[in-house]
């Protein structure tokens, strides 16, 4: 009866780790989950996505290779495969969107095909910034027909220091 008790115990407790453990591993999944494009983002959600990934990107540059799949395949010719991408948000002038302070965005046109958003940015270095973000329509994937995504960004225009 002991030993019954004691074997019972014992799947009682086994079962409760591997279901914590399934839990932890999937909560921790959903954390890092990326946010494909799809044609119910806005260009103005795109931007934001983008943005809110560069402010909290990580050592292994999860937050830039968030950002990268916004890009439109037209700008990936330009900005190259991924690691060339990282090295250039990584490089002047780009950098100041990492860890950025604050931002704010506004939609200045729209229309079928392009959208314009400027945005202002506080960067880490307790400069503002005034940027350009330009947004074309692209097909890649079936969830992907007619979605925004990032086409051309200006270089960001040093406004001076915070206020």
């Amino acid at each position: 009866m002991h030993k019954s008790s004691y074997l019972k115990r014992l799947k009682t407790t086994t079962l409760t780790l591997i279901l914590c453990s399934l839990f932890i591993f999937n909560f921790k999944s959903l954390l890092f989950a990326e946010i494909r494009p799809n044609d119910k983002f806005s260009p103005l959600e795109v931007v934001d996505i983008q943005l809110t990934s560069l402010q909290s990107n990580s050592n292994d540059n999860k937050g830039i290779y968030q950002c990268w799949l916004f890009a439109h395949p037209e700008n990936k010719k330009y900005t190259g495969p991924l690691g060339r991408f990282v090295s250039m948000i990584r490089s002047n002038p780009y950098d100041v969107l990492l860890g950025s302070l604050f931002f704010e965005t506004k939609l200045i046109s729209k229309n079928q095909t392009e959208a314009k958003v400027e945005v202002f940015l506080d960067g880490k270095n307790k400069n503002r910034y005034k940027i350009l973000w330009i947004l074309s329509k692209s097909n890649i994937s079936k969830k992907c027909t007619n979605c925004w995504m990032t086409i051309g960004v200006s270089q960001p225009q040093n406004l001076g220091p915070i206020i």
